[in-house]
C-alpha cells in the first residue's frame, strides 16, 4: 500500500490550505451571524451571502469538484486516495465543503447520476449539480421503519402508462430544507413480491413535482442546520416520467451500494478533520489556561487524553487511506470491509476527541462561543447516517466469520501412516 501524496494532491493541498486561511477561517462567525440574521428577520432558510461569493473564488482556484473520480465531465476529479486529505482538510469548518461543491448529500447524487443515470438525466441534473446551479436531496430514511435494513422501505414507486407513481413519507432528508434543492433521488419499492433485495428501486424526481409536501426541518441536539436542514417530508401521488428511474426497476440496492461506499468514506475523511481540530483547539486552549498554580497543560491528565487522541486521529487516517486505496484499486465492493470498518471507526473517534476538547474549555466548549458543541452534534449524527455503528460491526463480523470458515474437506482428519 502507498499512501504518498501525488504531485497533484500535494499541489492542491497547499492551495486549499491556504485558501482555507485566507477565506474559511476568518469568516467562521460571519457565516452563522448571517444565517442568525436572516432568522431574526423571519426566514433562516435562505443562502448565505458568503459562500455565495466564495464559490467563484474556489473554482478559480481549481478547488472545485474534486470528489469524483474516472469522470469525463469532471476531468479536475481526484482519485479517493488523492481525495483524502483534501477533504479532511474541508472538514475542518462544517459548511466549508460547500464552498468547493464537494458537501453532501450533493456529491453521492451527482456521484449516483454520474455512474447510473441514463444521459438526458446527466444533462438534466448532472450538469446543472456540477456547475453549482442548485443542490440535491437523496430520500431513503423513513419514519415508520427501522431504515437502517433498508429492505423495511415501505414507499412505493407503482408504474401506470408512461409514469410511475410515488406515495411515501421520509424524514432526515439532508439538505431539503434548503431552498436551492431542486431534486431528489428518492427510493421505494416497485415489487415488494420480488426477492428481498430486488424489490427497491431508485428514481429521480424534481422537487417542485405536484404533490410534494416538505413538512418540517428536523433538529440535531437544538441546531436545525438552516438553511441546510433534515427535513420530514411527505410524497403523495407523486408523478413522475418512466424514464426518470435510474438502472431500471429492481436496481435500487445495488445502486445504493454504489452511492454509499463513497458517501461514507467522503464522510469519515471530513470527520478525521473534525478531529484534527478539535485537538489543535485543545491544546491550544490548555496551554492557555492556568490553574492550581500552572498551565492546564501541564497536569498529567491532559498529557494522556492528547497522546490518546493523536493516536485515535492517525489510526483513523490510516484506515480511511486504506480504504480509499482499495477502493481504487480493487473497487467498491472488494473494500465494502475497510469502508464498514472506518464508518465505525472515524465518527466515533471524532465524537471522543471532540469531547476532551469539550472538556478543556470548560463552560465555553458547551457554548456557541467556539465550534466544539456544534462539531461534536455534527459528529454524533455520523454514527447513525449512512447506517448506524451496530449493522456495519455486524456486517464486519459475519464477514471476519466467513474468512476463517474452513471447507468440510479441510476438517477431515489427515490420515497417519504408521511404519511397519
Amino acid at each position: 500500500m502507498q499512501f504518498d501524496y501525488s504531485p497533484r494532491c500535494q499541489a492542491l493541498r497547499e492551495k486549499l490550505l491556504a485558501f482555507m486561511d485566507e477565506h474559511i477561517y476568518p469568516n467562521e462567525k460571519r457565516f452563522h451571524e448571517e444565517v442568525e440574521a436572516n432568522r431574526a428577520a423571519g426566514n433562516a432558510w435562505v443562502p448565505t451571502k458568503l459562500i455565495e461569493e466564495l464559490k467563484p473564488k474556489a473554482r478559480a482556484a481549481g478547488l472545485w469538484n474534486l470528489f469524483l473520480p474516472k469522470s469525463e465531465r469532471v476531468p479536475e476529479g481526484l482519485s479517493n486516495l488523492d481525495y483524502a486529505p483534501l477533504c479532511e482538510i474541508m472538514g475542518r469548518v462544517t459548511w466549508a465543503p460547500e464552498v468547493f461543491n464537494c458537501s453532501a448529500p450533493d456529491t453521492g447524487n451527482m456521484e449516483t447520476l454520474e455512474r447510473y443515470a441514463a444521459e438526458h438525466l446527466k444533462r438534466q441534473w448532472l450538469d446543472p449539480l456540477l456547475n453549482g446551479d442548485f443542490r440535491s436531496a437523496f430520500a431513503m430514511t423513513e419514519p415508520a421503519v427501522a431504515s437502517s435494513d433498508a429492505t423495511n422501505i415501505e414507499s412505493r414507486i407503482e408504474r401506470e402508462g408512461d409514469h410511475y407513481l410515488i406515495n411515501g413519507h421520509k424524514w432526515w432528508i439532508s439538505g431539503a430544507g434548503d431552498p436551492r434543492c431542486k431534486v431528489y433521488i428518492f427510493m421505494g419499492k416497485t415489487n415488494p413480491d420480488a426477492g428481498k433485495h430486488e424489490q427497491q428501486s431508485m428514481i429521480v424526481v424534481p422537487a417542485d413535482t405536484p404533490g410534494i409536501t416538505v413538512k418540517r426541518p428536523l433538529n440535531v441536539f437544538g441546531y436545525d442546520d438552516a438553511p441546510h436542514g433534515h427535513c420530514e417530508i411527505l410524497f403523495k401521488n407523486v408523478r413522475v416520467p418512466v424514464d426518470n428511474i435510474l438502472l431500471g426497476e429492481g436496481r435500487g440496492f445495488e445502486i445504493a451500494q454504489g452511492r454509499l461506499g463513497p458517501g461514507r468514506i467522503h464522510h469519515c475523511m471530513r470527520l478525521i478533520g473534525v478531529a484534527e481540530r478539535a485537538l489543535e483547539l485543545m491544546c491550544q486552549r490548555l496551554s492557555s489556561r492556568v490553574a492550581f498554580g500552572k498551565p492546564i497543560a501541564n497536569q498529567s491528565i491532559w498529557h494522556e487524553r492528547i497522546a490518546e487522541a493523536r493516536c485515535m486521529i492517525d489510526q483513523a487516517r490510516l484506515l480511511t487511506l486504506k480504504a480509499a486505496w482499495m477502493m481504487d484499486t480493487v473497487g467498491n465492493k472488494v473494500a465494502k470491509t475497510e469502508i464498514a470498518m472506518i464508518k465505525v471507526v472515524a465518527p466515533n473517534v471524532a465524537c471522543k476527541v471532540v469531547d476532551m476538547a469539550i472538556q478543556a474549555f470548560g463552560g465555553g466548549g458547551v457554548s456557541d462561543d467556539y465550534p466544539l458543541a456544534y462539531l461534536y452534534a455534527s459528529s454524533r449524527t455520523l454514527r447513525l447516517a449512512d447506517g448506524p455503528d451496530e449493522v456495519h460491526r455486524n456486517a464486519i463480523a459475519k464477514w471476519e466469520i466467513a474468512r476463517h470458515l474452513k471447507l468440510p474437506e479441510d476438517l477431515r482428519a489427515v490420515p497417519i501412516t504408521r511404519g511397519s
